[in-house]
């Protein structure tokens, strides 16, 4: 048996033993009682009786052995600036942020509602709400105002922290008017709005209740706030996913799972303790001043949002957890031009760099000179996760920074991977396509959607589904709502009482997994049920498709048709309808090929662009809405409304 796989039998087979030793990755006040108190099934109790404070175990224990180390690097291309914080910098500033909270009325249990760009400030925001007991509740900067609504009227925040506006390749997005809009919507209005003033947009603040940030931190410049601490299971905050429709779907997190979770990924998944090259032990006084400051701990760079939860897992809490630098980047990976990425890799010795794979594809298109113009070589490896990643991206990549490419497969729901590969455990090989192995205390499974059995012989495609309890650091509930927590993650499937990710899956006999799609993204095509992920890969294996979305639409014969999406990499070959055709024919007898006729397509329509999320995930929804001449519902999270008009027109002809 490999180590690995030694490794995640103890996880699975001595489960409270194994979460023990990962307990010890992190600072406790008081020890827990029990490991898992997993007695109301699917509800899991993680370190129950233990006390600890997640904004502690991210700066506070650090200062003793590396203060003047670099914790956040603040660097925006939208106002071109840059700001490093040491790890003492950024306590003081958590405190003076958490000092002006509490004057606003914010106590343990409390909820701050986050509406921040990706600038230092948001980040003491969340630190300052963990160490003070308050649970912050991120909204990605920028939503509509009915979709900060409906989130302000769930979590009932005591305060909302803000600011003038945000920016997007140059734009300015003034966040005030949307903020007044949603709050003026909203059922519940907060008692308190902190505003940061970035001077990008003009901000009219509301006597009684809107305060500037720069007066009051003023005030308490030199203000101490110790820790609170917190019971392990204490909620630390709510994250709603994307694409809720209806009623926000609040996933809910606790406190010291979460900070156990997070260390133990840093060490055993991205391979980086506290200190280079030494184990993930906790940090303490007897290493003697300046020692770890000398020795260095990585620089960690992700390129996501503080509004997903990638960014709050690694790009504010798991790396300073882990004692490292992190990057915090405002702007796009275009601006200036198509190598700032890779300017920032160099420039601080990145380590760890952690993106998705819609990114990638969009950096492939540019002049590789771009890269090759930089030093990328302090890189140990790249994560990708958020949306499948296809293998002609993965290679290109790949080939471009010559060090690993490691996809990982996870959700806003589970907070860290469930499926990649723990290379700090053991050195395992990527292979393309799939994201992984499933990750220690992660009891995955295979299932038959119709008849809940366990498919464990290999290649057999089955519904992606999780044993409980649910590991450390996953969700505990959804916020306010046990009921729906239970009937929308654990009933889905009959007769058993099992999480599902919502996604078909198959596993190789070596363990490795291939995520195929979600469940409701099946087709059926005159009985026969296609994955639209498996559609997509095969018409990506065309040299000249540099991105595809495949949805299914309602046929009178068949039932469901195939209609494909795609960008080509070459517009030029697309001069005329006889060149569009041409490729057309190219891409279906590709399919033909690699999967067979009945996964043809029955259309492939070609657009310069595909709609997306602000994230970057494509909205399969509303394409098929558009396909079908229905109405593609809220489109507030789409990054340009325009490429669904596109869509109209070609489907219209």
């Amino acid at each position: 048996m490999s180590r690995y796989a030694d490794f995640y039998r103890q996880s699975i087979d001595q489960r409270d033993a194994f979460w023990a030793e990962q307990a010890q990755l992190i600072d406790w006040q008081t020890p827990h009682q029990q490991v898992c108190d997993y007695s109301n099934p699917p509800f899991a109790k993680w370190f129950v009786g233990g006390t600890t404070n997640l904004c502690h175990n991210a700066v506070d224990r650090h200062l003793a052995g590396r203060a003047t180390q670099p914790a956040l690097v603040a660097i925006s291309t939208e106002t071109d600036t840059e700001r490093s914080y040491t790890f003492a910098e950024l306590h003081a500033e958590v405190q003076r942020m958490a000092a002006v909270l509490k004057a606003l009325g914010v106590k343990k249990g409390d909820r701050v509602l986050i509406y921040m760009p990706m600038i230092a400030e948001a980040a003491f925001a969340m630190l300052a709400c963990v160490r003070i007991g308050a649970l912050h509740s991120v909204v990605f900067g920028g939503f509509a105002a009915g979709s900060l609504a409906s989130r302000i009227e769930d979590a009932e925040p005591v305060a909302v922290v803000s600011a003038d506006a945000g920016s997007r390749n140059g734009k300015v997005v003034p966040y005030k008017p949307l903020l007044d809009e949603a709050i003026a919507l909203s059922k519940h209005k907060p008692s308190a709005v902190l505003l940061v003033n970035r001077g990008l947009a003009p901000m009219h603040l509301q006597p009684g209740r809107d305060h500037d940030w720069a007066s009051l931190r003023e005030q308490h410049l030199d203000t101490v706030v110790p820790c609170e601490w917190v019971e392990s299971t204490h909620p630390s905050y709510t994250l709603y996913t994307s694409g809720t429709t209806g009623k926000p779907k609040g996933v809910q997190r606790d406190t010291g799972g979460y900070a156990v979770a997070l260390a133990a990924s840093m060490k055993h998944i991205f391979d980086a303790g506290p200190r280079a090259g030494d184990s993930a032990a906790p940090l303490s006084d007897s290493d003697g001043p300046g020692t770890r400051e000398t020795r260095g701990a990585g620089v960690f760079f992700a390129t996501s949002d503080i509004g997903w939860v990638v960014g709050h897992s690694y790009i504010v809490y798991g790396p300073l957890i882990a004692g490292m630098t992190t990057i915090m980047y405002e702007g796009l990976p275009t601006r200036p031009d198509a190598g700032v990425w890779w300017s920032i890799v160099e420039k601080y010795q990145v380590t760890h760099m952690f993106s998705a794979p819609t990114a990638v594809r969009v950096l492939k298109k540019q002049d590789p000179a771009y890269l090759a113009q930089y030093n990328v070589k302090s890189l140990k490896a790249l994560w990708l996760a958020g949306e499948p990643l296809d293998e002609p991206t993965a290679q290109w990549i790949s080939h471009a920074l010559q060090v690993p490419i490691i996809d990982n497969y996870w959700q806003t729901e589970t907070g860290w991977p469930i499926l990649t590969l723990a290379n700090g455990v053991e050195p395992q090989t990527t292979r393309f396509g799939s994201p992984g192995k499933a990750m220690y205390g992660y009891d995955v499974k295979l299932i038959d959607e119709s008849t809940g059995q366990e498919l464990t012989g290999p290649d057999q495609k089955g519904v992606v589904a999780i044993e409980g309890p649910l590991p450390p650091g996953c969700m505990q509930t959804v916020w306010r709502d046990d009921a729906r927590f239970v009937n929308t993650y654990w009933k889905s499937i009959p007769g058993r009482l099992i999480y599902s990710t919502f996604d078909w899956g198959i596993r190789d006999a070596d363990g490795y997994h291939f995520i195929l799609g979600r469940t409701d993204d099946v087709i059926n095509v005159a009985g026969h049920r296609l994955g639209t992920r498996e559609i997509e890969e095969s018409i990506s294996a065309h040299p000249n498709i540099a991105e595809v979305a495949v949805v299914g639409i309602a046929d009178a014969l068949k039932g469901q048709v195939a209609i494909a999406f795609a960008v080509a990499r070459d517009a030029s070959a697309l001069v005329d309808d006889a060149a569009r055709l041409r490729l057309e024919g190219e891409v279906m007898k590709q399919v033909d090929g690699l999967l067979g006729a009945v996964a043809r397509p029955a259309r492939v329509y070609f657009v310069t662009v595909l709609p997306k999320t602000r994230s970057g995930k494509l909205l399969r929804r509303a394409l098929q809405a558009v396909a079908e001449r229905r109405d593609p519902g809220d489109l507030t999270t789409m990054e340009d409304p325009a490429a669904l008009q596109q869509v109209k027109e070609l489907v219209g002809e």
